[in-house]
């Protein structure tokens, strides 16, 4: 007898609800393993040496000190990798736009120059860390110092070229609409430049790796690498290794946000090493090398023009981009520029739309996805815009947002682009209705009449608002499988990560409410190549949408089957039976049952056997969504200024989301009160500077600000489940981005507020010696020209280079 998934299945109890994380139970007790954790009898170390110079021509390595240092096992230069090649740019597309991307790819260390401080040049394997360290410092580079680029918009244009294929690797044009017409018929033209700053996730954990060779069955098993199926596809074409002699092993991950997603340098390397000595080779990056190896995010230059009629309704939008990449484009590049390109109209109504996009590299270290990677940068330089034009037009800000946000009656929005190879379908949801929800539940009528009542008093507080749209579940498919132990434990398998986000929660969620068991009793396990053959990982706000998504299949198809087993043992019809509480019974006589756990012990090998079945309780599932869904909403602050010291406080905090669904709440409010932080981290504080040598300003946490538990302010948020998307089952929108996406234009219309409402802030980080100045003038009236200011300027004497063009604001 044959079930379908259209059986009658068990009552929700736990998606929706606040079942407590189920990592936290090893987490909070230290029982966590990580990478570092993972020792392997007769292990060594390898240790980097990185450039010091931001671009320069290699004279020669002397490699003879280390090489005599007892104890030493292996020293490698780019001569002996240059023939592994570079690390290839993931197939996804962009190949057959740009068919020269490849040459652009990181080398594994530096052959003939270099193109940023902090490139790997040598690598030295030694018996312990501390012997490979100090066998690396004995490596000596002689260098010939080359012209540096550090601001991508001199960069795409100069003379000089990092790579044979020029400076500029890829180019999106995107556009819809008759921009020039409306451009040439608005009553308002608006326009501005702005510009964000270079930074990235910090991970608790930094970036580590250790591989054992097992020569007997010329096999390498690896830990440390976050998105396992992806790294073992590039790592074992570039070893020239079949990916079924690479095994990735699992560990706990302390942190990802993008950052440590791709197959890094230093992990080919520790892997090759291993091939050569025949022994387990570690690498742990201490937090200097991850501020220079880690992969940067961010840093973009926006010169964006809207067009508007004479009620402030947009007509037109048009933006040239430079994006910042660094010296090489990482695994997954150029989708960042991609998701950039097609993000920036967000929530509103553009009728028409012309972006050109230049992704550039420079003498910098190169970047890769960082959370809300495009959202946060594209969401500031239009959301900045729409300030600018509300102060030019003289409306409200937010009356003017109002007018143009998406409505349920232009849905289905399909304006015509497309984002990451996937057309832009926007097919769930109100906007303007969650907005206004939004600002009731907020109270942000108050908050301006406390604003204004703070001000009279002599105090700097202002109110800033920003529009966000997210793009969420990029990725065609994920897999996963579900199978019931015949000790009562249920065992979900996925080729997602656990990154922090806590994806084993949400899958045992999921799973529990298919099977009618409670999520104590299912384990889930990832990131093992062996027990999970193939995956896509977690990023893009994915995991929920799809790894969920397959271990929902994979549950309801091990439902059907104990349905069908049940049936035949309890001899009933299956449409008698039912599936409740980890139970098989009889509909209407309880007493006829079979627990899940007698179905699996009573059907095993030789009962299957007899049966003519496949043994066993469980199914393998891959789920497919080729729509990415869009959740949006809005970010309020109120900040307060301190003109005597150029400090801040953050007063108030609201963020909403139009969620769809929500599986977790608990994780949800986690997830977003999490990106929050990173937001204000990307506004106020967060920046890798550089001065005009090429050289990074911020190689520890003294140089590079992070926001701390003193700053974080309480944060709010409002969430609805308004619009379920029809994509997937659940009706769930992503929600791991969109508490920082519009955070950086939040603040900077807070502090544009505080100040007297003059149009200020231009680029994000405001750093504090900005602020500091920012609020002086305005104290003083606002007198002294911009020589002047410089004349009197607090900043240091060291040229830096922040990235911004000499009109951008600060």
């Amino acid at each position: 007898m044959t079930v379908t998934s259209s059986s009658r299945a068990p009552e929700a109890k736990h998606v929706g609800g606040r079942t407590p994380r189920i990592e936290d139970r090893r987490l909070l007790r230290g029982q966590g393993i990580f990478v570092d954790d993972v020792e392997v009898a007769g292990g060594l170390s390898m240790r980097v040496v990185r450039a010091t110079m931001a671009h320069a021509r290699i004279l020669a390595i002397d490699t003879e000190a280390a090489r005599a240092l007892p104890g030493v096992r292996l020293v490698l230069t780019g001569e002996d990798v240059r023939h592994l090649g570079l690390i290839p740019i993931e197939e996804i597309g962009y190949h057959e736009m740009f068919p020269r991307i490849d040459e652009f790819g990181h080398p594994l260390l530096a052959v003939d120059k270099v193109l940023y401080v902090g490139q790997p040049v040598a690598a030295v394997i030694a018996e312990d860390p501390y012997l490979a360290e100090d066998a690396a410092e004995l490596v000596s580079v002689d260098y010939e110092e080359l012209p540096v680029l550090l601001d991508p918009v001199e960069a795409a244009t100069s003379s000089t070229h990092l790579l044979p294929g020029g400076n500029e690797p890829a180019r999106f044009l995107k556009q819809y609409g008759d921009v020039e017409t409306a451009f040439a018929q608005a009553a308002h033209v608006v326009s501005g430049e702005f510009v964000v700053g270079r930074h990235t996730g910090i991970p608790m954990e930094t970036r580590g790796c250790i591989v054992e060779p097992i020569p007997a069955r010329k096999e390498l098993w690896m830990w440390g690498p976050v998105h396992v199926h992806d790294s073992r596809r590039v790592m074992a074409k570039m070893l020239g290794m079949p990916q079924s002699s690479m095994r990735m092993r699992h560990t706990d991950v302390g942190g990802n946000f993008g950052v440590k997603g791709g197959a890094f340098p230093e992990y080919v390397l520790v892997a090759h090493a291993a091939q050569l000595l025949g022994r387990p080779v570690k690498w742990i990056e201490d937090r200097v090398e991850h501020m220079v190896g880690i992969a940067h995010a961010r840093e973009q230059v926006h010169r964006i023009s809207g067009a508007f009629d004479a009620e402030g309704r947009i007509l037109a939008l048009r933006d040239e981009v430079w994006h910042n990449h660094g010296a090489f484009m990482r695994q997954a590049e150029p989708l960042v520029s991609d998701i950039t390109a097609g993000m920036i109209i967000g929530p509103y109504r553009v009728p028409a739309y012309d972006v050109d996009l230049h992704a550039v590299l420079t003498n910098k270290t190169p970047l890769a996805a960082y959370r809300a990677p495009g959202r946060f940068e594209g969401t500031f330089a239009r959301e900045r815009l729409l300030d600018l034009a509300a102060s030019e037009i003289g409306m409200d800000p937010v009356e003017l947002r109002l007018r143009n946000l998406l409505t349920a009656a232009d849905l289905p929005y399909e304006p015509g682009i497309e984002i990451a190879f996937e057309p832009y379908s926007f097919n769930s949801g109100d906007v303007l209705d969650h907005v206004q929800k939004a600002l009731v539940a907020a109270d942000f009528d108050a908050w301006r009449a406390e604003a204004e009542e703070l001000r009279a008093q002599g105090r700097l507080v202002g109110n800033g608002v920003g529009l966000l749209m997210d793009k969420a579940g990029l990725g065609l498919y994920e897999t996963g499988s579900v199978e019931v132990d015949e000790t009562g434990r249920v065992r979900v398998l996925t080729g997602a990560s656990n990154v922090g986000q806590g994806v084993e929660t949400i899958l045992a969620q999921i799973v529990a409410d298919q099977l009618g068991i409670e999520p104590d009793i299912i384990d889930v396990l990832h990131g093992d190549t062996d027990l999970i053959p193939d995956g896509v990982g977690s990023w893009s706000s994915r995991s929920t949408v799809l790894a969920g998504g397959a271990a929902r299949l994979a549950a309801i198809k091990t439902r059907d089957k104990a349905l069908e087993l049940a049936s035949e043992m309890l001899e009933v019809d299956v449409s008698d039976l039912e599936l409740r509480d980890g139970k098989v019974q009889v509909v209407g006589t309880p007493g006829m049952s079979l627990t899940l756990t007698e179905i699996a012990q009573r059907f095993d090998n030789y009962s299957a056997r007899l049966a003519g079945k496949e043994p066993g309780l469980g199914a393998d599932a891959v789920y497919l969504d080729d729509h990415m869904n869009y959740p949006y909403g809005i970010t309020l602050v109120q900040m307060e200024v301190d003109p005597t010291t150029g400090s801040h406080t953050i007063r108030k905090f609201f963020v909403s989301t139009e969620a769809g669904k929500v599986i977790n709440r608990l994780t949800t409010e986690g997830q977003i009160i999490g990106a929050a932080a990173q937001g204000i981290g990307g506004a106020l504080f967060e920046e890798f500077l550089y001065d005009e040598a090429g050289q990074p300003l911020a190689t520890s946490f003294m140089d590079y600000l992070l926001p701390t538990a003193d700053v974080m302010p309480r944060v709010d948020y409002f969430i609805t489940e308004d619009a379920p998307t029809p994509n997937n089952p659940f009706g769930a929108k992503g929600l791991g981005e969109v508490g920082l996406i519009a955070v950086g234009a939040a603040v900077a219309g807070a502090i544009d507020d505080a100040l007297g409402g003059e149009f200020r802030v231009r680029r994000v980080p405001v750093h504090p010696q900005a602020l500091f100045g920012m609020a002086r003038d305005a104290v003083a009236g606002r007198e002294q020209t911009a020589a002047q200011e410089g004349a009197s300027s607090d900043t240091s004497a060291l040229d830096i280079h922040l990235g911004e063009s000499p009109t951008a604001g600060d």
